[in-house]
């Protein structure tokens, strides 16, 4: 299959997610084999946001992420996507009490500068039309000293299961798409995108340019998947210290 280009992609890709809305928790359970709610659990915990504060969960999908930090009943919590399908799936299935739900798109997020304690995002970067746009905005609604943690798939590379991994990603997922949502183009797309697009170190690296410093990745199922971080710089002088540090994998 063909993947859209960059102007296509936006309308392309919420056509695609308000198609696979009402199954597409289930299906992420299958194909993660449940790890995907371990996998938010760390993004949440990685965003290390304290007591009373705000998050930002863009691209939050039926609202996994912001779900799983709404266990903590202090934090006030901002869940945001583009498709409104998605958002409506979210909103009918509990727990959404103490969530607010945006239609927000992450190349133009409707919020002052300076608002999050915390910005989260979940197979956000790989659908977006300019990650280094996504990335420059994220960067901007969060406060000095915030944290910005991205859950994303990576194009498998160096791993001795790459043959079954490959197999499970371009076989058994476009079946198992068709089968449970109806809609195998939506699960083509998935493993299609995921190899064309960026690796954990060139991730880093726009981290880096879009203004983040400490910029840690690090690998999960078989390299497909990463869980990418890094901080906002604290004020220096009334303004952002633009320091890039070199990422680091733990």
């Amino acid at each position: 299959m063909t993947l859209p280009n960059r102007q296509e992609k936006a309308e392309v890709v919420r056509a695609m997610f308000a198609r696979i809305a009402a199954r597409y928790d289930l299906m992420n359970r299958l194909m993660t084999f449940g790890q995907d709610r371990v996998w938010q659990r760390e993004v949440v915990r990685r965003a290390a946001v304290a007591p009373v504060g705000r998050l930002l969960d863009i691209g939050c999908g039926t609202g996994g992420i912001a779900k799983t930090a709404g266990k903590d009943p202090t934090l006030r919590i901002t869940a945001a996507d583009f498709t409104l399908e998605m958002l409506r799936q979210g909103r009918a299935t509990p727990p959404e009490r103490g969530l607010a739900w945006c239609c927000a798109d992450a190349l133009a997020l409707p919020f002052a500068a300076d608002t999050f304690d915390a910005v989260t995002s979940g197979y956000l970067l790989r659908n977006v039309a300019a990650i280094d746009r996504a990335l420059t905005e994220q960067v901007r609604v969060a406060k000095p000293g915030a944290r910005i943690v991205c859950l994303d798939t990576a194009p498998p590379q160096g791993h001795m299961m790459r043959p079954l991994v490959n197999l499970h990603m371009h076989r058994v997922i476009p079946w198992l798409g068709g089968l449970v949502s109806g809609d195998a183009y939506a699960y083509r797309y998935l493993p299609q995108s995921t190899r064309a697009f960026k690796t954990p170190v060139e991730l880093a690296r726009l981290m880096r340019a879009a203004g983040l410093v400490d910029v840690v990745f690090q690998r999960r199922m078989f390299n497909t998947v990463t869980i990418i971080y890094g901080t906002v710089p604290g004020a220096v002088s009334g303004d952002f210290e633009r320091v890039g540090k070199q990422a680091r994998m733990e």
